[in-house]
């Protein structure tokens, strides 16, 4: 079956359309970017992408080692920091063009006031024993990094604190209380240190979202905290089925999530003092675990389609959850297809999902048309540059035909289209097809990159009443990348294309 739809582009419209795709993007745990395939991958991604910001967890955790104790000649506790996996780290983003969106987290053991950990590298989520070690730490590490990067630049990288205190896993007791004492005593020691400091929270999920950001807004009134910005999470599935090493989750309704977020903001515009205060999602994707299939599929590319298109609504950014799949959580995955996060597989293989964020990051211009299948601008040459997709959240072998009418003055023009879908660009089809191997060999990770590029396609298209009609079709699960730009030819003397493809042999 196949769907068809038709719009006539008015250039003199104005569509509201914040596409912040490139603000910032996700990572694991900061101590992940020693390994090569990590910087690899985050080199791959910038490469094509081009992040600005990145986040993670585990800034404090252990094994970044940064905080140190140890007993003097006296027999006195006495603290110390090591900075050199911190160096490590935050240079190797430096040479990727990135700048840190530091979240604060999670506990140094010998600082904690408990052993409740989360993860399979035991990230330590109870509040320190000592408020006063806590915010001596991170006002230390903001130090050191404005002396090793200059204080003008260190500013400009937000602070976030903590990471999803509405969980109890992440936040012994999801205690409240305890999480506001934490925020306002970081969030004092980071502006006393540089009043420059844009400080932020409280990063939740979407477990009682509403209640908790309610009672942030009112704490901050309360206490007079003049928050820089509010920081929520965002995802899209329902519970997850676990079969094994895997965790089946099914898609929800969007509405339902645009809902949710538009609900946040109201909430956070129904402070006078904060309306309009900037709202970053620091972490989004489909499915919250790190081993759904789902992450792998044309079909998550095309539903994240929609929402890129529709995020900056109501929200400053969006950071994706995450550029690859080192990543460890629920330990170290067995296969290079194992449903992670990321928009990279291991082995450097870019999944569907990475190409709805490069073209989303190639739009550019004044938003003309934006529906829930297609978004459409129009450059400051006059050309044209769109995306469309075909989103569905179960399998309806229905295809998508959008007809597109388009205002032209010229006498040519090139279309160019770049086709991501089930049959055009598919690595885990391929994978799957080799048998599914747990260890890919140099060969088969050759091969599926060469099948993780999109399709290319190009045609001239000759304007009727000065209108450029132009036909996109798009399978289920399917996105297209186009360009229509005006072209005149400019034949090289004596060559005849027409010839040279003997288009014209009876």
């Amino acid at each position: 079956m196949k769907i068809r739809r038709f719009y006539q582009i008015d250039t003199n419209a104005n569509v509201h359309f914040h596409n912040n795709v490139d603000f910032c993007i996700g990572t694991g745990r900061m101590g992940l970017a020693l390994q090569q395939e990590y910087q690899e991958q985050l080199k791959l991604v910038q490469e094509e992408i081009g992040f600005r910001h990145i986040r993670g967890h585990g800034l404090f955790s252990d094994d970044m080692a940064i905080y140190q104790e140890y007993e003097d000649a006296s027999g006195n506790r006495q603290v110390e920091y090591n900075f050199t996996y911190l160096d490590l780290v935050m240079d190797s983003y430096q040479k990727c063009g990135l700048k840190p969106f530091l979240e604060l987290g999670f506990m140094p053991a010998k600082l904690a006031s408990g052993e409740q950990t989360i993860f399979y590298w035991k990230g330590n989520t109870t509040p320190p024993k000592s408020y006063e070690a806590w915010c001596e730490l991170v006002t230390a590490t903001l130090k050191h990094l404005m002396e090793r990067y200059g204080a003008d630049e260190v500013v400009t990288w937000p602070v976030e604190v903590w990471n999803e205190p509405n969980l109890s896993g992440f936040w012994k007791d999801a205690d409240m209380e305890e999480y506001f004492k934490l925020f306002q005593k970081t969030f004092y020691a980071v502006k006393a240190l540089d009043e420059r400091f844009r400080v932020g929270g409280p990063a939740i999920c979407g477990v009682q979202d509403e209640f908790w950001i309610r009672s942030f807004m009112e704490f901050c009134r309360r206490e007079k905290i003049a928050v820089d910005f509010i920081t929520r999470h965002h995802y899209t599935t329902e519970f997850p089925e676990n079969v094994g090493h895997y965790g089946y989750a099914a898609l929800l309704d969007p509405k339902e999530g645009f809902a949710n977020l538009q609900t946040t903001r109201n909430i956070v515009d129904s402070f006078e003092e904060y309306r309009g205060l900037e709202i970053h999602i620091t972490e989004f994707n489909t499915s919250y675990v790190p081993n759904c299939p789902l992450h792998d599929t044309n079909q998550n590319a095309a539903y994240l389609a929609l929402q890129l298109s529709r995020l900056g609504d109501m929200n400053e950014s969006y950071s994706y959850w995450t550029f690859g799949d080192i990543f460890e959580e629920y330990g170290v995955p067995f296969t290079p297809f194992h449903g992670g996060f990321g928009l990279v597989a291991n082995g450097r293989i870019p999944k569907p999902t990475f190409w709805t964020f490069k073209f989303f990051r190639d739009l550019e211009g004044k938003c003309v048309h934006k529906s829930d299948d297609m978004v459409v601008l129009q450059k400051e040459d006059g050309s044209f540059c769109g995306a469309a997709w075909n989103w569905s959240r179960t399998r309806t072998g229905k295809e998508l035909e959008i007809g597109l009418r388009v205002p032209a003055d010229k006498e040519e023009y090139v279309l160019i289209t770049k086709i991501v879908d089930e049959e055009t660009c598919n690595p885990l089809r391929l994978w799957h097809d080799l048998g599914e191997p747990s260890s890919l060999s140099e060969k088969q990770k050759k091969l599926l990159r060469e099948a993780a590029n999109p399709l290319i396609t190009s045609s001239r298209v000759y304007p009727d009443s000065r209108n450029a009609e132009i036909k996109l079709n798009i399978r289920e699960h399917g996105m297209v990348y186009f360009e229509l730009a005006p072209v005149v030819t400019k034949s090289d003397r004596g060559y005849d294309y027409k010839r040279v493809m003997q288009y014209d042999v009876q």
